[in-house]
């Protein structure tokens, strides 16, 4: 067995554990109802032998309605069995799917931000709804299929080798036969569709991705390459389908020839001991009807097999990503972070992304209380990377990040990112009303200063004209609204959250000259008294900023103001300057 089919398993029953109640009704339930239900078939023996024994019909008559009764009362205690069993796992299941879908959000969501730069949205997400569901189809095939096959089998193999040995020994052996049979077919089955499940996941990433870019699809008229590329992923799926139904009609032919055989071999047998007056119709009753029970029971074990181990393969997708380690996690020690003056250090910090490619080499820079510090420099220099390290989105590779004297590794994760505000050059808003995406600045806000967040960043003039106000869904990623008024729900969020610590990157680069100017306005009153980083491309947006930091492959280049710099004739922040200001026109 596979380590992480292991790990899938102990998983299943770890949770299972924390309701073992209700895991015990079910268990309990299920093998009473299998008990009853195995032991009634001889009272069908005893009620048909005397139906065929000579004497008088009263006497027969009674006979038989005590019997009957008998069979009354063994169904309604097991109809009470079966129904503690379904209302157990009424109540079983669902609770542990709960405990499945929140310990995968917690987890997913502890991962780093590179985690999920690397993988499809869309397959993650089935990934989680495959590994739930998957519990529920295991356990409903443990509790309904297997256990109860597992117990009428011992009881009828053992009833019927101390009533007739060999017959006993006939049933034992076919059984051996037939599940050793299924079990590797099933074996063999599985490889095809763990490739299945694989491919699965891929034909619904490509869907999600494409869906996502459907805009770029209908730009570029690529519609015909991308339903090229999804038919071939649909191909190899359909192929390894027909290749794995195929397999298991095989088995179902085998089973059928193997059933034919175990039947006839048994009741010839049966025969000649009703020859030897040593078999009655009673006996022939109860043997066809275990062998109904058994070949009905057993028809489906290598397809309830099948299917296990092909759930155990797709929830094992999730298992490996709840088996992978955080990449950034909090120290066993660490505190929260009190920040009472706002100083941002970088103390010779590193960071690369692979061994071969060192994206931040050696950084020293010291941010005072305050201070208003502006990142530029050409694509790839390294300013993203540095509010990311700042954020902890990742480790340094060497070196320290400090704030007001605290190493940002040994603070908790959370504590570091409640101080620290942010506007994103292309904010993503959740599928929920503005009034929502605004006070995830603060969760605790009143609707009121929701409101005079919103108006500070000039939300209102747009959403007084939305449908329903601040009521408005926004849509998927916010699509719903302009990139301009994106950043203006960004901003007021930042100005909601109102943090010492403030990060802009490009805060104002969706938005038209008006608008630009009004937001000006505000960010310069959101700074106040904030030590803030201003991450730009345009070098307007940081010509009044404290101080201007060059970047170029991770080193700093030049610092100092923007009148400081210019006086440089041969610094880049001159060069860039004078580029933007009007060097292409020239």
């Amino acid at each position: 067995m596979k380590a992480v089919t292991r790990d899938t398993i102990n998983l299943y029953i770890r949770q299972s554990m924390k309701h073992r109640r209700a895991l015990f009704l079910v268990l309990g339930g299920s093998i009473g109802g299998v008990i009853v239900s195995t032991i009634t078939p001889y009272f069908y023996k005893v009620f048909f032998d005397f139906a065929s024994k000579g004497g008088t019909k009263s006497v027969v008559a009674h006979e038989l309605v005590h019997t009957i009764l008998i069979v009354l009362a063994l169904n309604s205690v097991g109809w009470v069995f079966w129904r503690v069993a379904t209302f157990a796992t009424n109540r079983f299941q669902p609770s542990v799917m709960a405990d499945l879908s929140t310990l995968s959000f917690e987890y997913l969501h502890g991962h780093s931000v590179n985690f999920f730069l690397n993988r499809f949205v869309g397959s993650t997400v089935r990934k989680v709804g495959r590994m739930v569901r998957t519990f529920e189809n295991i356990t409903d095939r443990l509790f309904f299929n297997l256990l109860p096959l597992a117990v009428r089998i011992v009881i009828i193999v053992t009833v019927l080798t101390i009533w007739h040995p060999l017959l006993g020994a006939i049933v034992a052996v076919w059984i051996i036969v037939y599940l050793v049979a299924s079990y590797f077919f099933a074996l063999y089955k599985l490889k095809y569709d763990v490739q299945a499940a694989a491919v699965d996941s891929q034909a619904s990433g490509y869907l999600a991705d494409t869906i996502t870019n459907n805009t770029n699809v209908k730009l570029f008229t690529a519609q015909q390459s991308e339903l090229d590329g999804y038919t071939t992923i649909i191909n190899k799926q359909r192929g390894l389908y027909i290749f794995s139904w195929n397999l298991a009609s095989y088995m179902e032919a085998f089973q059928g020839a193997f059933a034919t055989i175990l039947e006839f071999t048994v009741f010839y047998y049966a025969i000649k001991l009703w020859q030897a007056g040593t078999f009655s119709v009673g006996d022939f009753v109860l043997i066809q009807t275990y062998l109904i029970q058994l070949i009905n029971n057993l028809w489906d074990v290598s397809r309830i097999i099948q299917r296990l181990y092909q759930d155990l393969a797709e929830a094992e997708e999730m298992v490996e990503i709840l088996n992978l380690p955080h990449d950034v996690v909090d120290a066993p020690t660490a505190k929260e972070l009190v920040v009472s003056k706002g100083n941002v250090v970088f103390d010779h910090a590193s960071f690369s992304y692979n061994t071969s490619r060192e994206v931040i080499a050696n950084l020293s820079l010291d941010i005072a209380p305050g201070e208003k510090v502006g990142l530029v420099g050409p694509s790839g220099a390294g300013k993203t990377t540095i509010i990311g390290l700042l954020f902890r989105f990742f480790d340094v590779s060497s070196g320290h990040i400090r704030i007001d004297g605290q190493d940002i590794a040994e603070v908790t994760q959370n504590s570091l990112r409640r101080h620290i505000a942010f506007v994103p050059q292309d904010p993503v808003l959740f599928h929920r009303t503005i009034m929502e995406n605004i006070r995830y600045g603060k969760p605790s806000a009143t609707d009121d200063e929701v409101i005079a967040a919103a108006k500070a960043a000039h939300c209102d003039e747009f959403i007084m004209h939305c449908p329903e106000k601040y009521q408005t869904y926004v849509g998927e990623r916010g699509v719903k609204l302009s990139g301009g008024e994106r950043q203006r729900v960004a901003i007021a969020r930042a100005i909601l959250k109102n943090a010492p610590i403030l990060v802009l990157d490009e805060a104002t680069s969706s938005l038209d000259s008006h608008v630009e100017s009004l937001i000006q306005d505000a960010l310069a009153k959101l700074m106040e008294g904030k030590t803030t980083i201003v991450v730009a491309h345009r070098l307007s947006t940081v010509n009044k900023m404290d101080r201007i930091v060059v970047l170029d492959h991770g080193h700093v280049l030049e610092s100092g103001s923007h009148k400081s710099l210019l006086q440089q004739d041969a610094g880049m922040y001159k060069k860039l300057w004078e580029l933007q200001a009007g060097g292409f026109l020239q």
